[in-house]
């Protein structure tokens, strides 16, 4: 392997007694673990560009570090680097291949993230969720009182449940306070979609350690027949996606796991948009998705809630910001996220999008592709801010905001 190439993975430091190491991640869970680099090793990797041969690569290293790393030392990183998935080469189309077939034959989405992101033991994971409800942070564990009128729209984080676990809390205790949706149309952020096609869905059941959370094929194959695009032709990124995966956990505790049912769709990147300033109901295939989802629901019987798994700004050097996230950021982050989010409040989707243009969403909202869809579907309709949270990453000197809100 004479032009190495690095995958598109994440990478951050990671503080160790008086020393920095580079930890090297694969979000889609293709190379399953971590690797820790020393910062010799990672300015090698950020070589890895598939066009600078190992020859150029030692010549840089040389000028870097005043000294010669032998050629075999490189092989050796190559060689870890391959074995573990995170460069682009023939063993990793091998894996991603293999790892594709299983998925889709797969009758359920599994819990991929369970004994990671929260606990895979059915009783220690429900006695986990309970606390985020506890005050002063969360609601309480359960509504006194039941509203009587279903929720139209939620929108809850996607960011780690033990640091939103607030956020979360809020979201679902307030669909928790209101008569059960029968159908979920969840609306996830899709982080790995870089396609043609904006919204990928999947007939899978989503499972939880609580219990497999039932998808409705029928709806699916119904939108399927008046939606323009491809629905499936990226289906396999619903296998890594946690947006998804924390509702349907979320879901089952709330409200079980049987009773109702879920459509999920992640919903890829609308930057292009942002790029252009065209309004994303503009563009045809978020139009026809748009049209074709809202025209299926209005024929639908059931009480349906428009579910949007979200997080808000990403700012700081992990996501290549020039500036540390601190203190100073963060307020200036939450102040114009409340702005934002009175678009929100007040059912405006092109007010909305016209907000995150102004800047050419320089807070890098995640969730802009599933609350800009969810928005045009429940055009008018008021929310209600719940909870409001920035998680800061010291480490990283990054922040991710998120919050939850009701949609009446």
């Amino acid at each position: 392997m004479d032009k190495p190439k690095i995958r598109a993975v994440e990478a951050f430091p990671v503080q160790e007694e008086d020393q920095t190491f580079i930890c090297l991640r694969d979000p889609s869970g293709l190379a399953p673990e971590g690797i820790m680099l020393g910062m010799g090793a990672y300015f090698i990797v950020t070589l890895f560009d598939g066009e600078m041969s190992l020859s150029e690569i030692q010549a840089a290293f040389s000028k870097r570090f005043g000294e010669t790393i032998p050629i075999e030392k490189l092989d050796e990183l190559i060689e870890a680097l391959d074995r573990s998935y995170y460069l682009d080469s023939p063993t990793f189309h091998a894996r991603a291949h293999r790892v594709r077939e299983e998925f889709l034959a797969s009758p359920e989405r599994p819990a991929a993230l369970a004994g990671f992101c929260y606990e895979k033991d059915p009783a220690r994971l429900r006695l986990e969720l309970a606390r985020f409800f506890d005050p002063p942070d969360g609601p309480g564990r359960a509504p006194t009182a039941t509203k009587p009128n279903p929720l139209a729209g939620l929108i809850a984080p996607h960011i780690d449940p033990r640091r939103g676990a607030a956020a979360y809390a809020h979201a679902y205790y307030e669909l928790m306070s209101h008569e059960p949706p029968e159908l979920v149309v969840i609306l996830g952020t899709s982080h790995y979609g870089g396609g043609p096609e904006l919204f990928t869905a999947t007939r899978k059941n989503y499972a939880t350690p609580l219990g497999a959370v039932e998808t409705d094929r029928g709806f699916i194959d119904r939108l399927v027949a008046r939606y323009d695009g491809d629905l499936f032709a990226d289906e396999e990124l619903h296998r890594g996606e946690h947006s998804i995966e924390f509702q349907a956990l979320f879901l089952a505790y709330a409200l079980g796991a049987r009773g109702y049912q879920i459509v999920p769709v992640l919903v890829s990147s609308f930057h292009e948009m942002v790029a252009s300033g065209l309004e994303p109901a503009r563009d045809p295939r978020v139009a026809s998705f748009i049209d074709a989802l809202r025209s299926e629901l209005e024929t639908e019987r059931r009480r349906v809630l428009v579910l949007a798994g979200v997080d808000f700004a990403h700012v700081g050097k992990k996501f290549g910001d020039g500036f540390s996230a601190d203190r100073v950021v963060a307020k200036r982050v939450e102040r114009e996220d409340l702005e934002l989010i009175e678009y929100i409040k007040r059912g405006d989707p092109a007010g909305f999008f016209a907000d995150i243009v102004k800047d050419r969403d320089a807070r890098r909202i995640c969730g802009l592709a599933p609350m800009y869809t969810q928005l045009e579907l429940l055009r008018g309709r008021s929310a209600r801010l719940l909870k409001y949270g920035i998680a800061m990453e010291p480490q990283s000197e990054s922040a991710v905001s998120f919050a939850s809100l009701a949609i009446d």
